[in-house]
């Protein structure tokens, strides 16, 4: 087994925006119907934020209902990662927004840009300051406003995306009976242009002509992405456990990124666990990108399904394509 990271998860925490946007809604302004959504994807309904709401608002609801939690104040923070592929604005960072919003006056930080693994991605990286022993307490928010990049002339992208986020306080761990135990990441950019956003960096800046051709808007090549997510995703499930000496019959349970219920259920093929030991609620959120993982963990919580000790694997392949998993021990 590999030397566990001295951190843990000390807290979670998630917020989603009031406006639920059903199926059928969705039927009203896209040619689809709630049958051909849901046998594809499992999902049912979404989260949409209203105009004027960024992904610094929902991360930091999301963060001020994690320092409630665990009673800690905002000046005991002291890093923010924020995993996020809808900032507000390319700068400052949504992690500058939230901390002055939050008024943690004793944090600096950054975003992460990961896709759907980039909750897994800042949760690995916070942790290692943690782990060193250099920071007490660092925040690790994921948050997306997918609905402001989705394109819906689109129908078979824009029925899969919903806003929300998560975040948890990582603090240091004196135990190896908890905490986080290992973590694997790998990109493979040959994947790239399956699933991006073609305009708004550097290369192609927002323009008349950008905007014309609906170049700030995801662009996905649907069964490229399902093909690699299916493979990748039940590959690194099953290395972490092979690499640390477990069986799948140790998971307490596996909290897999939200993109495609068939998705989820080939990884739980391959791992052999039945239902009670994977997360799954996608049908309520969509897939809300750097928020999934951390809305699985708080509905973990809150069905009784974690318990201190308990093992858990994160699982998660985005755009890029990214790929990452993190085992841990439930510390609380």
């Amino acid at each position: 087994m590999s030397r566990p990271i001295a951190a843990k998860i000390t807290g979670v925490a998630g917020y989603v925006p009031p406006r639920v946007v059903t199926n059928a809604d969705l039927e009203k302004i896209v040619d689809t119907s709630d049958e051909w959504i849901r046998t594809r994807t499992g999902i049912r309904e979404r989260h949409y934020a209203d105009p004027g709401v960024g992904s610094s608002h929902l991360g930091t609801e999301a963060a001020r209902q994690v320092l409630a939690e665990t009673r800690t104040s905002p000046d005991e923070i002291e890093m923010i990662i924020v995993a996020t592929v809808t900032p507000d604005m390319l700068f400052p960072a949504t992690a500058c927004l939230i901390q002055d919003r939050l008024g943690a006056s004793q944090a600096w930080g950054f975003d992460l840009s990961g896709a759907c693994s980039g909750f897994a991605y800042a949760l690995t990286v916070g942790a290692q300051f943690v782990g060193a022993g250099s920071h007490k307490k660092v925040l690790v928010i994921g948050s997306d406003v997918m609905t402001s990049i989705l394109d819906f002339r689109d129908r078979a992208t824009c029925v899969l995306f919903g806003d929300g986020a998560g975040a948890v306080l990582l603090e240091r761990s004196t135990s190896d009976a908890e905490g986080i135990i290992d973590f694997s990441h790998d990109i493979d950019g040959s994947g790239g242009c399956n699933l991006y956003m073609p305009a708004g960096g550097s290369l192609h800046p927002a323009s008349a002509e950008t905007v014309e051709k609906r170049m700030h808007y995801v662009h996905q090549e649907g069964q490229q992405v399902f093909k690699y997510a299916v493979r990748r995703q039940a590959e690194l499930a099953c290395q972490m456990l092979e690499r640390n000496g477990l069986t799948s019959r140790d998971l307490a349970i596996v909290v897999p990124h939200q993109a495609n219920l068939r998705i989820i259920r080939a990884m739980q093929e391959r791992l052999g666990v039945d239902d009670s030991k994977v997360l799954v609620n996608i049908d309520r959120y969509g897939n809300t990108t750097g928020a999934t993982i951390p809305l699985g963990l708080v509905d973990a919580v809150e069905q009784k399904r974690l318990r201190k000790g308990d093992l858990v694997l994160l699982v998660a392949v985005g755009a890029g394509y990214t790929a990452g998993s993190v085992l841990m021990r439930w510390a609380y």
